[in-house]
């Protein structure tokens, strides 16, 4: 098993923190400030730690290690919540909801995606909103024959990417190489799958699921360009 605290540590200190700023402006200009906001996939609390100066945040993920990481790095204290994102029965009603890093695109097929969709639905206030961002199709043709090498002072990264097998699907191979105590290095391997669709299929299963308004762009712009990296939705529950 990989031992996730480390390799979450790996990865944030690889990954472009800027995006955080963004996620974190994204949501403010479209979000009252002082309500309720449910972070599906919170990782690490990266993006949380940035949203609590102006909103009372809740964040969930099914990884312990990565929440165990989230509650040591709190700028202040919030609820962490160890659970599926397709799985709230057991939690409360919030303002709005939130996922973004492409975390939807870990859901394996589109009945858990609208599953998923449904129970964030059941789980917003009246007039609350769910935002997220996913992969575009450009994006996952782009990653056949990605390859990255990233190192700090955690350990070393190699990542390869190929196409999946299902349609606009990708494959991610990791070595980690984790830097121990004695100077030598632990390999542990992961593969990740990856899959998105047409951003009119995301608004069919959104409306399925009783989302009435939904709007998407690109990019962190305000415009939706089927080309762009990322495509950013935000649906409202109107009751």
């Amino acid at each position: 098993m990989v031992d996730y605290q480390a390799f979450a540590q790996l990865y944030d200190d690889l990954m472009d923190q800027t995006l955080y700023d963004q996620w974190a402006d994204w949501v403010q200009n479209r979000l009252p400030k002082g309500q309720s906001i449910l972070e599906l996939g919170c990782g690490t609390g990266r993006l949380a730690n940035k949203l609590l100066q102006n909103y009372e945040v809740t964040g969930l993920d099914r990884s312990a290690d990565m929440l165990t990481l989230a509650r040591d790095r709190q700028t202040k204290p919030y609820s962490l919540i160890q659970a599926d994102m397709t799985e709230l029965a057991d939690l409360p009603v919030y303002d709005h909801i939130i996922a973004f890093n492409d975390t939807l695109c870990y859901l394996e097929n589109p009945q858990v995606l609208l599953t998923c969709f449904q129970s964030v639905y059941k789980h917003l206030a009246p007039g609350g909103h769910f935002l997220f961002d996913v992969h575009s199709i450009k994006q996952m043709n782009d990653f056949n024959g990605f390859s990255y090498h990233g190192e700090s002072d955690q350990g070393l990264l190699v990542w390869d990417s190929y196409p999946g097998d299902q349609p606009y699907s990708v494959e991610h191979d990791l070595s980690i190489f984790l830097a121990q105590a004695d100077g030598s290095y632990h390999r542990y391997d992961e593969r990740h799958f990856e899959r998105t669709y047409e951003a009119s299929f995301y608004e069919q299963l959104l409306h399925q699921a009783g989302f009435r308004s939904v709007q998407v762009t690109s990019d962190f712009e305000e415009k939706f360009n089927p080309e762009g990296k990322r495509w950013f939705f935000q649906a409202k529950k109107i009751v």
